[in-house]
């Protein structure tokens, strides 16, 4: 069994810890600061932190790398096309890996950088997503590198994984992005009782991830494309008449990086 915590970092960063109860054996995902992961293994004498696992290369992803690495001999994963700090295995689109015992298929998603990847086990019962700062919580990351066209497509593969799976991306985004998601869509109902709840959550110091696709398909914007009232409200703040889902998508994601 394999039991998965977010570690907090930073402000609104977390690590995820993925842990094998039986063998006592575990991996972190995008650990940007070492504390929070070796202050756990220290309070859990007889673990081993076999894997990291890196989605692209920004510094509150990696920054813990080279440490927990010199510390535990933990083998670091990450993408082929971006510098990954004391890499063990450069991943490529497609690519499978075994992870505590679980197959995990590599997603190239690039966007918001352009060699960011995900990963993805497809387990029928339990399928898991991490995905970095590709797929947010009702929100998608900023395009630091790549293009609307790229994100939209790494989206859109990522839309296309089972409904039922867990959605675990790295930032507490959740509550501004379901306030953009309501000004986009304001009769969406759904967006509405999301709002609420995570509004609720927050309040009480409660994280509001992981989420799953059957839940960003119905309140996350940039996911909704494709939508006749998205693309209205598109065309009606840009006063353009955007033909495809991905000239949506970007215009979404101007107003977002000025909301």
């Amino acid at each position: 069994m394999i039991q998965i915590d977010a570690l907090p970092a930073f402000t609104d960063n977390y690590i995820w810890l993925l842990q094998d109860i039986a063998r006592h054996r575990c991996a972190v995902v995008d650990p940007g600061d070492a504390a929070p992961v070796l202050a756990w293994l220290e309070q859990h004498p007889g673990w081993l932190l076999d894997d990291i696992l890196v989605t692209h290369h920004h510094h509150d992803h990696v920054g813990g790398v080279e440490r927990l690495k010199q510390a535990t001999g933990a083998r670091v994963l990450g993408p082929a096309s971006e510098d990954i700090p004391a890499r063990d295995l450069a991943l490529k689109d497609n690519d499978h890996v075994t992870v505590l015992g679980l197959e995990f298929q590599v997603f190239a998603v690039p966007g918001h950088t352009l060699g960011h990847i995900a990963y993805y086990h497809g387990d029928d019962t339990r399928p898991l997503l991490f995905c970095g700062d590709t797929l947010f919580a009702a929100g998608c990351g900023r395009l630091f590198e790549g293009t609307p066209q790229q994100m939209h497509h790494s989206l859109s593969r990522l839309a296309a994984l089972p409904a039922t799976t867990g959605v675990y991306c790295t930032h507490e985004y959740t509550l501004s992005n379901l306030r953009f998601a309501q000004a986009v869509e304001p009769n969406n109902p759904d967006i509405a009782k999301r709002l609420e709840q995570v509004s609720q959550w927050r309040a009480e110091g409660r994280i509001s991830l992981p989420s799953n696709l059957a839940l960003e398909l119905k309140t996350n914007p940039f996911l909704r494309a494709g939508e006749t009232s998205v693309k209205e409200k598109a065309d009606e703040r840009n006063g353009l008449d955007n033909h495809s889902p991905s000239e949506v998508f970007a215009a979404l994601r101007r107003w977002k990086d000025s909301f």
